[in-house]
């Protein structure tokens, strides 16, 4: 075992695992037709299953953002490459519903751990320049999905099953997992406040207020990403060529953030963000053929700065509740995934049933229901514009007391 820390290594395993916890976000949104016609699910059952694996994501968030500090990374990590094998193996092995559900809860679980170990860890590592260090990380979830959606659809063309393409995610975890394997930890995160002091803070009104508006964009963002295949799967674009061209926009957008915060604050970037993500999700319910490329484009570039803007805006305005208050408010938007899945998957039965009955046939079913329901998903960053013009105006005021 070292007995130094070794930055880079660990850098490099944080965003190993953070590529596998995106890739199983890109190849199930890929799969989730394959898993429809061979288990013969409906729209809310396949809502269930990858809801629930939004729903292991925030326990696992909030149960590391309450030990990390008497834990330390090592064992989270340690934890994270557990169920992330234990949840993949699971899922190629799956006989039915009850058995997709419980391992997307186990990689849900897995993905949430990378994620409660590695953003305390990396901002202890590189204390003196945490900023920097944390956007590189955060680049890869959407890199991820770049690498998974791309995976996916060749593997698809080739005619290699849904099993298959979720046993290559086994590849990068077991980078992760030997990458971490005998490596010297900080102790615990670099942080000025105590567990007692993180947990006083998680109710001031501010906070609260910002975990109610955590939940809408996460929704905002995955809610269309993780259907995408099923929507535009009747389409003539290919959907995880959509889901591919979205992720490199965030991608590309996250890694060059610094200046954009800079010039508008992080409540000026999320009423920009919002303005941006409800014209692409309205563009998304109407666009046909290749303008839904263009259109998807829009989309990604207003969902690029929702998550890191949110977490980073209590980081800012709410230090005092530490990486604890970090790890919740990522946790309450992947338990609001979780519950608005199924709700989503309810909306395209209905929407197909409608299509159905008012005389739609064929492929063009699926399209119609889809983009109907875009349509209600727009409402949502709709309502944001408003409530994060008003968060803006009020913290301009309060800056200027």
């Amino acid at each position: 075992m070292s007995t130094t820390i070794n930055p880079n290594r660990l850098f490099t395993a944080c965003c190993v695992a953070l590529i596998v916890t995106s890739m199983t976000f890109a190849i199930r949104a890929g799969i989730l037709t394959e898993l429809s016609l061979q288990f013969n699910f409906n729209d809310s059952e396949l809502g269930w299953i990858t809801g629930m694996a939004f729903f292991g994501f925030p326990i696992a968030m909030m149960f590391g953002g309450f030990i990390y500090n008497h834990v330390g990374a090592r064992a989270l990590l340690y934890l994270a490459f557990a169920c992330h094998v234990l949840g993949l193996v699971m899922t190629i092995t799956a006989s039915g519903f009850w058995t997709l559900l419980l391992s997307s809860f186990f990689i849900g679980f897995a993905n949430g751990s990378v994620e409660a170990a590695c953003n305390p860890l990396i901002a202890d590592i590189y204390h003196t320049r945490k900023t920097a260090m944390l956007n590189k990380f955060h680049v890869w979830f959407p890199g991820g999905i770049v690498i998974g959606s791309l995976v996916s659809a060749l593997m698809t063309k080739l005619g290699l099953g849904w099993q298959l393409q979720i046993a290559v995610m086994l590849i990068p975890t077991a980078i992760y997992g030997w990458m971490i394997l005998g490596q010297t930890f900080p102790e615990s995160a670099n942080s000025e406040t105590s567990t007692a002091t993180n947990i006083k803070a998680l109710f001031a009104p501010l906070f609260i207020f910002m975990i109610v508006c955590m939940t809408m964009t996460s929704i905002s963002e995955f809610g269309a990403q993780q259907w995408v295949g099923r929507i535009f799967e009747s389409s003539d674009v290919h959907p995880m060529m959509i889901l591919a061209l979205t992720a490199g926009l965030m991608a590309l957008g996250r890694f060059f953030a610094g200046p954009l915060v800079h010039a508008f604050n992080p409540a000026g970037v999320l009423v920009l963000s919002a303005v941006v993500t409800t014209i692409g999700l309205v563009l998304l319910s109407q666009a046909s053929g290749y303008m839904i490329y263009l259109s998807a484009a829009v989309f990604a570039l207003g969902v690029t700065y929702f998550w890191p803007t949110m977490i980073g805006f209590i980081s800012e305005y709410q230090p005092k509740t530490g990486a604890l208050g970090m790890s919740l408010i990522g946790g309450a938007g992947m338990f609001s995934v979780s519950i608005w899945n199924p709700v989503i998957g309810g909306w395209l039965d209905n929407a197909k049933k409608e299509a159905i009955d008012s005389g739609v046939t064929g492929p063009a079913v699926e399209l119609v229901a889809g983009q109907a329901t875009l349509q209600n998903l727009a409402m949502i960053p709709g309502a944001l514009i408003v409530i994060f013009a008003g968060l803006y105006f009020y913290r301009k005021k309060f800056e200027h007391k």
